[in-house]
């Protein structure tokens, strides 16, 4: 038998189980079965066969109750900042999810206390105090105005007005499509949600890479990449930094001059080699992080939300009508560079001297 964090029995229910117990050796004494003397207590037939084992090997001092096996592990101030530190999530203590796991918070207790819990005994402490295995909701992350604000006074004035005059700003984005379309909005009878009808067979994705362009006196660029992925073997599943490097160098030769690239913390973006790149080319490339969850100031964001929305309650066939559909709005967009304008005016950025 377990007992609870804190204690075992109450004096009242132990001197009950004394009473049980002796009981049960008065009908090992009378030459009783195991399964006569369960039913009669109503206890089950291995407790009553450990109790026999006891008595035989230490007689009546055996069977009689030890009380809790032990005092609590963790003080009741241990349990409030375990607590604490749990409700704070798994991100803040160096895990890259957000779930937290047994042996996680196996893990956590050692580097908080130095007690060693096993996993098992780690889910009874759960459980003790109120925690259960929950699927979590949903929330957007909260993003850090001050640090957005900040970018904006500090960083945007040195990318808009650079020590090359004659550099690009290239914002750059990745995003991607799978066989299920975006909803859309649609007519339909009042009363009657209007159903769009997708096909339940196919996988695969469509990677988007894409970058839009700016400069002073210069009709606005859009320059993008297209990868499908369909689940074969050794096929990659989206882009990778070597992709990255082969989008930018394009861009500089297409464009013709030196670069001012801005781009999200996107891990891929931060790899070795990709740093080892941006500074053997620091003569026409020039690399500037946005902050941490700041879509709205990516105008590369808008040019996919355009295509999304141009793909709408799309019933795509298969992945290559994605593929299609996805190129040819894209298409469209490098055609009109006033929308591709608009898309950084949506931003509150503004490339004025």
């Amino acid at each position: 038998m377990r007992y609870p964090q804190g204690g075992g029995l109450t004096d009242a229910e132990r001197v009950v189980r004394e009473r049980v117990r002796l009981q049960a050796v008065a009908g090992f004494e009378a030459g009783e079965k195991n399964r006569e003397i369960a039913a009669t207590l109503r206890v089950s037939e291995r407790s009553v066969e450990r109790w026999r084992r006891l008595w035989r090997e230490e007689g009546l001092a055996g069977v009689a109750s030890k009380g809790s096996p032990g005092r609590p592990r963790l003080s009741d101030m241990q349990i409030a900042r375990l607590e604490r530190e749990l409700e704070r999530g798994p991100l803040a203590h160096g895990w890259s999810d957000q779930r937290w796991t047994l042996a996680r918070v196996k893990t956590m207790i050692g580097r908080l206390f130095h007690v060693s819990y096993t996993v098992e005994g780690t889910w009874r402490l759960l459980r003790r105090h109120g925690w259960s295995w929950q699927q979590p909701a949903r929330r957007a992350i909260e993003r850090d105005d001050d640090a957005v604000e900040l970018w904006r006074r500090e960083v945007w004035p040195r990318v808009r007005a650079p020590r090359r005059n004659n550099a690009w700003v290239v914002f750059e984005d990745e995003a991607g499509q799978s066989m299920t379309p975006p909803r859309a909005r649609t007519w339909g009878r009042q009363g009657v949600t209007p159903v769009v009808r997708v096909r339940g067979r196919g996988s695969g994705r469509v990677s988007m890479a894409g970058m839009t362009c700016y400069k002073p006196g210069e009709r606005s660029r859009l320059i993008y990449a297209i990868r499908e992925y369909r689940g074969r073997k050794d096929e990659p599943k989206g882009f990778g930094w070597k992709d990255c490097r082969d989008l930018i160098i394009r861009a500089h030769i297409q464009l013709g001059g030196p670069i001012i690239l801005v781009w999200d913390n996107l891990r891929m973006h931060l790899v070795a080699p990709l740093r080892e790149f941006f500074e053997a080319n620091t003569a026409w490339l020039t690399v500037f992080q946005l902050p941490t969850y700041a879509p709205d100031l990516n105008p590369q964001e808008g040019v996919w939300s355009l295509v999304k929305r141009g793909i709408g309650n799309l019933a795509a066939a298969d992945l290559s009508q994605i593929t299609r559909a996805v190129k040819r709005k894209l298409k469209m967009l490098q055609y009109r560079p006033e929308v591709i304008d608009g898309c950084l005016a949506g931003t509150g950025l503004t490339l004025g001297t």
